[in-house]
């Protein structure tokens, strides 16, 4: 598929929202401003909330998530997670590392916005420690899914480029954090997030989890410099659009919530400032996110499989073992899943779809201008996210029966 062009929304550099600033400088400034005031304040208060789940009527299914085994590469972890260890001086550490049990792993945000304190910024650690923390990434995840996330962060890059923000996007503007001891046999996991990016790998034996998981660009793609023609979600993209125009006119009116995503076409309050259409994004820990769309069930032989590829893409970040294990999940609860739709139906229109069942959250979303300046969404900036919906969001629910008959289980 080809993309519109987003050269002609590109602003000048006296209309540049960040040009020339750093990251911190920028912090202040946006954190003055009463939206942003507010926005945050409006996670905080999420965020303040006991960890529940996301739930299509405010009640948890019990008993979707198992402990069992799923081969993920758990020695090879912990090895690379100990050197990284070796390499810190003890400030490092401290601002590095966090319990298990930390709520901390729910304070992630996908902005540009830089006020967090804990973990390590990699565009600020020497050249070492951020090679390894890119390689503990490199093998937690399947080559896809870690060229996917590289990829994510190159592009920040082009996009601090492209507007005179390069302190502020950068390919290394994110933070990483390490919540337990890395163990065979204890649950331990870690994080990274920024502008676009948000992964949240929790491992426990040798299962895994990697939920939250959030990517994005804006642009989605690159036409200078060390990184052009790199391109992002264009697979995610197509597939969607390939799966929607498949429908009859019946299965269409089932999945179609909106015909468009501008202005009077929504529903009101269906957009939010900060989060576009999505529903389960930062701090959306708890959401009460109604099915809506077309059944599982009520899909061809061939439309089942172009929805069980669609939904691969995004759980292909894990690597093989526990990938086949998560889609051995969502197989199971095929003819729940939900398939909902905002938007255009043609090439270069802008379009929002969910993918919802008991055991995971998809959506996709093209989103407006936030440092470019087209004003209604344009194919050229893409949102995406996945969830783990009924408690297992950051491995909680594995976490809580790991620990269930012990001293620890008083955490959850």
């Amino acid at each position: 598929m080809s993309r519109s062009n987003f050269r002609k929304f590109v602003p000048t550099p006296e209309a540049s929202k960040v040009h020339g600033e750093t990251a911190r400088e920028h912090a202040k400034k946006m954190l003055k401003r009463p939206v942003i005031k507010n926005i945050f304040a409006d996670w905080q208060k999420m965020f303040s909330e006991p960890f529940k789940g996301i739930s299509t009527n405010g009640n948890i299914i019990d008993d979707l998530f198992e402990l069992r085994s799923e081969r993920a590469a758990t020695e090879t972890i912990v090895i690379a997670t100990n050197h990284l260890l070796d390499l810190l001086t003890p400030s490092q550490t401290n601002s590095l590392r966090s319990d298990v049990f930390s709520n901390e792993w729910r304070n992630w945000q996908n902005t540009e916005i830089y006020r967090e304190e804990s973990g390590l910024r990699l565009s600020e650690v020497s050249a070492p420690i951020r090679g390894t923390i890119l390689k503990i990434i490199e093998i937690s995840l399947s080559q896809k899914g870690y060229e996917k996330t590289r990829n994510v962060m190159r592009l920040n890059g082009f996009l601090g480029e492209l507007v005179g923000g390069p302190l502020i996007f950068g390919e290394f503007t994110y933070l990483f954090n390490l919540y337990g001891e890395p163990s065979l046999s204890e649950p331990w996991g870690w994080q990274i997030f920024g502008h676009h990016l948000c992964l949240n790998c929790l491992i426990l034996r040798d299962q895994m989890t990697i939920t939250p998981t959030f990517m994005g660009g804006e642009p989605c793609n690159a036409d200078e410099g060390p990184f052009n023609g790199l391109s992002i979600f264009e697979d995610e993209e197509r597939r969607g659009l390939e799966l929607m125009q498949s429908f009859s006119h019946e299965q269409k009116s089932k999945a179609l919530l909106a015909s468009s995503m501008v202005g009077g076409d929504l529903p009101e309050g269906r957009r939010v400032q900060h989060d576009g259409l999505h529903l389960g994004g930062a701090y959306c820990d708890n959401r009460i996110i109604p099915l809506e769309g077309l059944q599982g069930s009520d899909l061809s032989n061939s439309q089942k499989q172009d929805l069980l590829d669609l939904i691969a893409e995004y759980i292909g970040t894990l690597s093989k073992g526990p990938f086949d294990a998560k889609m051995n999940d969502v197989e199971r609860f095929f003819n729940e899943t939900h398939f909902c739709w905002i938007g255009g139906q043609k090439e270069n229109e802008a379009f929002y779809y969910r993918i919802q069942s008991p055991v995971t959250l998809i959506e996709f979303d093209h989103h407006a201008g936030v440092f470019l300046n087209n004003d209604e969404p344009q194919d050229f900036h893409i949102h995406t996210l996945v969830r783990t919906p009924n408690g297992n969001d950051y491995g909680i629910d594995l976490i809580r029966q790991h620990y269930k008959n012990s001293p620890h289980h008083k955490h959850y």
